[in-house]
């Protein structure tokens, strides 16, 4: 799983638990206008506008809030960025599975492709008797 699918799960649980937990919140995020993909994209175009690399989590929660708390908010153009997410991620059972048939399919490809490359073929080296200089 990609960085960016992490990340962007990571701030839809928490948005998940703080709208149960809040009904003045609850009510803004049900707003159906407002998109999670668009909020990763809002904070990835607030954290490139900042020029910082590193935000403690509570900075980029805040930021994921604020989206949802405006009406009119420019979110930005979505971008290719790579995304560290510094906790440790629980995976489902289902993405174990997957990753454990992703992990094996790549070594049998990777056993086929060796098995079944040509083999490079050897050049004879002709050696060539001189005579010494120095004899």
């Amino acid at each position: 799983m990609k960085g960016t699918d992490i990340f962007k799960r990571t701030i839809h649980t928490y948005l998940v638990q703080r709208a149960a937990s809040d009904e003045l919140f609850a009510e803004k995020y049900s707003n159906p206008q407002k998109t999670i993909d668009d909020c990763v994209t809002y904070i990835l175009n607030t954290v490139q506008k900042s020029g910082c690399n590193g935000f403690a989590d509570d900075e980029i929660y805040s930021m994921a809030v604020h989206y949802y708390d405006e009406d009119n908010i420019e979110v930005g153009k979505p971008m290719n960025a790579h995304v560290a997410v510094n906790h440790v991620v629980e995976l489902t059972e289902e993405e174990k599975e997957q990753a454990r048939k992703d992990a094996i399919q790549r070594v049998q490809n990777e056993a086929y492709n060796k098995m079944t490359q040509q083999p490079k073929k050897r050049t004879k080296q002709v050696v060539v008797n001189q005579p010494s200089l120095f004899d």
